[in-house]
C-alpha cells in the first residue's frame, strides 16, 4: 500500500522545461566544480614545490653560486638572490590564482546549494543530487 502511494506521488510530479534546465545547470556546475577542485590541487602541489625550492636555496652557503631557473623550456642561471626573488614572485602569483579559483568554487557551491534546494522542494526524495562531496 505504501509503495503504491509513493509510486503515485512520484508520477504526480511533472518535469517542466524550467525544471530540466535547473537539472542541467546543476550537472554543468557539478562538472565545473570538480574541474576547479582538481585545478586547485595541482596548483597547491606547484606552490609546495616552489616553497621547497625556496627552502633548498636558503640552505645554500655559497652566495656566488649560479642557480638555474626554468623559464618555459630553457634554464637561465641567476644569482641566489635573483632566483629567490623570482621564486617569491612565482609563489605570490600562484597563491593569487589559487585564491581566485577557491572564490569561484565558493560561488559555484552557492549556486549548487540554491538549485538543490529548489529541486528538492519540488521533487523531494524522487531526485538524487550528488553535491555533498565537500
Amino acid at each position: 500500500m505504501a509503495a503504491t502511494m509513493k509510486k503515485a506521488a512520484a508520477e504526480d510530479v511533472n518535469v517542466t522545461l524550467e525544471d530540466q534546465q535547473k537539472i542541467n545547470k546543476f550537472a554543468q556546475n557539478m562538472s565545473r566544480l570538480t574541474e576547479l577542485k582538481d585545478e586547485v590541487e595541482v596548483k597547491k602541489k606547484q606552490l609546495q614545490n616552489l616553497e621547497d625550492a625556496c627552502d633548498d636555496i636558503m640552505l645554500t652557503d655559497d652566495d656566488s653560486l649560479m642557480i638555474p631557473y626554468q623559464i618555459g623550456d630553457i634554464f637561465i642561471s641567476h644569482s641566489q638572490e635573483e632566483t629567490q626573488d623570482m621564486l617569491e614572485e612565482a609563489k605570490k602569483n600562484l597563491q593569487e590564482e589559487i585564491d581566485a579559483l577557491e572564490s569561484r568554487i565558493e560561488s559555484i557551491q552557492w549556486v549548487l546549494a540554491n538549485l538543490k534546494a529548489q529541486l528538492h522542494a519540488k521533487f523531494g526524495s524522487n531526485i538524487i543530487l550528488e553535491a555533498d562531496e565537500n
